[in-house]
């Protein structure tokens, strides 16, 4: 027989957190390869070839639940592929490849990288951040518990809650932060709330249910928090706090539909008032954000700066790429700055004209929005001087290395846009006011690792 999960609850608060303990569902260490094997990005920063790498290093890596059917002639995104998964996700259960906890928890979990960049021997590790993993409570578009900063896609947002309800299961986790630092009356001596003081003791003198090392070099260890004192806690310290959806929300905005869709069908209260989500003090573990790049495909760096003069200050670097960066870097601690560059010429752009903004910036939106410098390069620079889509093919998206952005540039004879990081501050700004940051324009890292510990609705 089966029953709904433990993690129902009365109705939500209207405002604050709730993050409830759940039966996890993980990986037997004894029936895979290494857990690092059977784990995975997020679905939506898989490249082409990843899934067939991923599956080559183990065959049941949690890639056949996020993405099933790739490679196949069938949709990733179908019923039928949707029912692929379920399939393999209950097979794998009913075989031991996976487990269900035996007991409710909130789990702690911490990535790291190798100290001193793992150049000195015996260094250790170095923590890039720590949270908890948790079944969020859901509150409704609007609210102020939960900011969403991007707009969603009705394909993606189908194809996700088309999974989850057909396999009864959340995957992976959204990643969301709060920010302890500005309603935090209880710290004392260090940054961090209650909840992430109970994170960082687990982390220190407890041993953690599992440990994995990924190829990207970034270690994953998990804490099951079992106590309910340690449940309650937690729940009073985040009751007034509010989150900014870093990453995954097509899956938050999935997890809503299905919400409805459930509560349409005259169900009143269930494992879809929740969704798994990975929550982060970022006053105590601040963001890392990477740059967003854009290329232009045939329309070289000489013509694309002769364009832009009047528009922006235009001034040729002679510099090798990194030092440009620097460049870039410097000028844009004082407004919006892009380097145009193929890695042969290279122009810095800066002090973009304030009559020239005011001609194409909406007038619906912030003096914060206007001001950023994504704003001012789609707005002013793609589509006001350059006359194109922030879209591809005409515009072409490349996140972090700006070197690789040079190189896409270089193969298309074309323009690469390299930009500096959105902040933190900023886009929580935005998030408050209610509005979007541009598209593509965020990219928080590092992201949960999918497959670590998963969530289904369902428990024998």
């Amino acid at each position: 027989m089966q029953t709904l999960s433990s993690d129902q609850r009365p109705a939500p608060r209207a405002h604050g957190l709730t993050l409830a303990p759940f039966r996890g569902v993980r990986y037997a260490s004894d029936r895979v390869s290494g857990i690092a094997n059977v784990t995975s990005p997020p679905y939506d920063v898989i490249g082409p070839g990843t899934v067939e790498r991923l599956l080559e290093s183990e065959p049941h890596n949690v890639v056949r639940l996020i993405l099933p059917g790739a490679g196949s002639p069938q949709s990733p995104h179908g019923p039928e592929t949707s029912q692929l998964a379920a399939r393999d996700l209950y097979g794998w259960l009913a075989s031991g490849v996976l487990v269900r906890d035996p007991e409710p928890a909130l789990y702690a979990y911490e990535q790291s990288v190798p100290a001193n960049g793992g150049n000195t021997p015996g260094s250790g590790w170095e923590v890039v951040q720590r949270g908890l993993i948790g079944a969020l409570r859901l509150v409704p578009a609007g609210s102020p518990s939960v900011l969403p900063h991007e707009d969603v896609m009705p394909g993606p947002v189908e194809g996700r809650r088309e999974l989850m309800e057909t396999a009864q299961a959340n995957l992976e986790p959204i990643f969301l932060l709060y920010d302890s630092g500005e309603d935090d009356g209880q710290v004392t001596g260090s940054p961090g709330s209650q909840a992430t003081r109970l994170v960082d003791e687990a982390a220190t003198t407890r041993e953690p249910i599992l440990s994995a090392v990924t190829d990207d070099g970034i270690r994953h260890r998990v804490w099951a928090l079992t106590d309910p004192a340690e449940h309650a806690a937690i729940s009073a310290d985040l009751a007034g706090r509010s989150a900014l959806i870093a990453d995954g929300h097509h899956r938050y905005a999935a997890y809503l539909k299905m919400q409805d869709r459930e509560r349409g069908d005259g169900q009143s209260c269930g494992p879809w008032d929740f969704g798994l989500a990975f929550l982060v003090d970022s006053a105590a573990y601040p963001p890392r954000i990477g740059a967003i790049h854009r290329v232009v495909p045939g329309l070289d760096p000489a013509r694309a700066a002769e364009m832009a003069k009047g528009a922006l200050c235009v001034r040729p670097v002679k510099n090798e790429l990194d030092d440009a960066v620097q460049l870039l870097a410097a000028a844009g601690r004082d407004g919006p700055a892009f380097l145009l560059t193929d890695g042969a010429d290279q122009y810095l752009l800066t002090d973009p004209q304030p009559d020239r903004l005011a001609e194409v910036m909406p007038p619906d939106h912030s003096a914060r929005w206007r001001s950023l410098a994504a704003s001012v390069l789609r707005e002013l620079l793609i589509q006001g001087t350059w006359k194109l889509r922030d879209a591809e093919p005409e515009v072409v998206v490349v996140p972090g290395d700006a070197a690789a952005a040079v190189q896409a540039a270089r193969e298309t004879h074309g323009t690469a846009v390299i930009c500096n990081p959105v902040s933190a501050v900023d886009v929580r700004a935005v998030a408050e006011n209610g509005e979007r940051m541009p598209r593509k324009s965020t990219s928080f890292g590092p992201k949960p690792r999918t497959g670590l510990v998963m969530r289904t609705f369902v428990t024998p």
